[in-house]
């Protein structure tokens, strides 16, 4: 396993947790550095949200020192606002500034944002250039393969991006038009670390320790990214990085851990977002942490129907007996 170099900022290790809205809020990002991820990707942060001062904001600009190094994701389509913006929240302790090209949600595309901006290269040129002039920290993109099939152009736009001063880039192996859907296309991973001389950091199907390993294998990237395969699953990261390490494949956390992290998420949520909040948050990460265990549709209506911290925890206690 290799250390990761991203501009002037120097990661432990090469594995990264994957920016996911509704996900990566601060308390599971501070249980998946605990497990050993390089780096700390945010839920993307909207930077028109920001030059309107929008209340709901702040919180997701929150970083505890517990997680970094982290990057901070932006969103937008705006040159010149995303720049000003990033110049605005320099000073908060994030050590990468990313920008969402990658996110496929209609309101987010439909407003030339996120994916929609792989359609756009002249656009991402201007932003990319003024953001890379506007701040002094190492700026990144997250691409997808492109917009659909018949516009397959990560490896024009991560040109572009070097070209601009980007000091590394991720690429999700799937069009926007696939979401999440089918195989994620690793060759494309490959093509885009064979043109240019930044880091690559690939994303997509890296769902094992083993997938991490081949992913590296047959593209040649420098860093793996995990998304979808940390939902409930924290510990994804100690494994893939002692595999990387070691070529040993770690034992599955025990029934008495898994219940260790959940109550630990738990507290976590009730810490920074109260009780209303941290049981309903909670749910959703309850039914992955849940996936696939005997029973689990029976798990899940119950965890529904929590209402209260002492309901969760008592279900908690249930469910890891």
């Amino acid at each position: 396993m290799s250390m990761l170099q991203i501009g002037d900022v120097s990661l432990e290790n090469n594995v990264i947790l994957a920016p996911m809205a509704g996900v990566t809020d601060l308390p599971f990002r501070i249980l998946c550095k605990e497990q050993g991820a390089g780096l700390i990707c945010m839920e993307m942060v909207s930077a028109k949200a920001i030059y309107y001062h929008n209340k709901n904001t702040e919180q997701l600009l929150e970083i505890h020192p517990r997680e970094m190094p982290v990057s901070l994701q932006l969103f937008g389509s705006d040159p010149d606002i995303i720049s000003e913006m990033a110049k605005r929240i320099e000073e908060r302790p994030f050590a990468i500034l990313d920008l969402n090209m990658g996110c496929p949600v209609p309101k987010v595309v439909n407003n030339g944002e996120g994916s929609a901006l792989m359609k756009e290269p002249k656009l991402v040129e201007e932003i990319l250039t003024k953001l890379v002039k506007a701040i002094r920290k190492p700026v990144t993109v997250k691409i997808r393969k492109g917009f659909d099939d018949e516009h397959v152009n990560a490896v024009e736009i991560a040109r572009i991006a070097e070209s601009c001063g980007v000091a590394a880039v991720a690429v999700h192996g799937r069009t926007r038009q696939q979401y999440y859907s089918g195989q994620a296309d690793w060759d494309i991973i490959a093509a885009v670390k064979a043109t240019v001389k930044i880091p690559v950091i690939g994303n997509g199907d890296v769902t094992s320790p083993q997938a991490a390993e081949a992913m590296i294998r047959h593209t040649g990237c420098d860093g793996v990214m995990i998304g979808r395969a940390a939902q409930g699953n924290p510990w994804i990261f100690r494994e893939v990085t002692g595999y990387l390490e070691s070529g040993v494949v770690m034992p599955r956390p025990s029934a008495q851990e898994m219940k260790e992290t959940v109550r630990r998420h738990a507290a976590l949520q009730l810490e920074y977002k109260g009780e209303y909040t941290a049981v309903r948050e909670m749910r959703k990460h309850l039914a992955w942490y849940t996936a696939g265990y005997p029973h689990s549709a029976h798990f899940h209506q119950m965890i529904n129907t929590m209402e209260t911290m002492e309901e969760l925890l008592a279900g908690i206690d249930q469910i890891f007996a």
